[in-house]
C-alpha cells in the first residue's frame, strides 16, 4: 500500500551531500490513516485538531508538555540591535516572542539513532521491529 505521491526530496544535508525527504501533513495523514484503518479524511481533522490545539495553547502562554516526545514553549527574545549586511546600517529589532522546541529523552534516542538507518522507509527505523521479525511498531511515544 504505497502512496502514488511521494515525500519530496528537497532539503540538502549539509553534513553528507545527500538530500533528505519533507514529510508533508498529507504524507501524515495518509500513512496514519493506513495504520489506523481510518478514512484519510477523519484523520486528517484529527491531526489538524491537534496542531490547533498546540497553537491556540501556545498562543495563550501555556507549555505543552509530551512526555518521552518534547515540551513546546514560549520564550521572550531581547530587543537588540543588528547590522543590515547590505547597507552595514545599525537597524533595531524589536523584542519578540518566538516557540522553543526542546526534545525528550526517548526523541533524542530515537533520532540520535537515525544515522545508522539502514531502512528504505524514512519513517521506519531498525529499532521498530520488535523480535526482528520486520512488523514496525510505534517508537512509544
Amino acid at each position: 500500500m504505497s502512496r502514488p505521491q511521494g515525500a519530496s526530496f528537497s532539503v540538502l544535508d549539509s553534513h553528507k551531500g545527500e538530500k533528505l525527504a519533507t514529510i508533508t501533513k498529507q504524507d501524515l495523514v495518509y500513512r496514519i490513516s493506513e495504520r489506523i484503518g481510518q478514512k484519510k479524511v477523519v484523520t486528517k481533522q484529527i491531526i489538524q485538531s491537534f496542531i490547533d490545539e498546540i497553537v491556540q495553547e501556545l498562543e495563550r502562554g501555556n507549555r505543552l508538555e509530551f512526555r518521552e516526545f518534547g515540551v513546546f514553549e514560549l520564550k521572550e527574545r531581547a530587543a537588540r540591535k543588528a547590522r543590515n549586511p547590505q547597507t552595514g546600517d545599525s537597524v533595531y529589532v524589536p523584542a519578540k516572542k518566538v516557540v522553543h522546541f526542546k526534545p525528550g529523552r526517548k526523541m533524542k534516542e530515537v533520532v540520535g539513532e537515525s544515522g545508522s538507518n539502514n531502512s528504505s522507509d524514512p519513517g521506519i527505523s531498525n529499532n521498530d521491529t520488535p523480535g526482528g521479525d520486520g512488523s514496525p511498531s510505534s517508537p512509544g511515544f
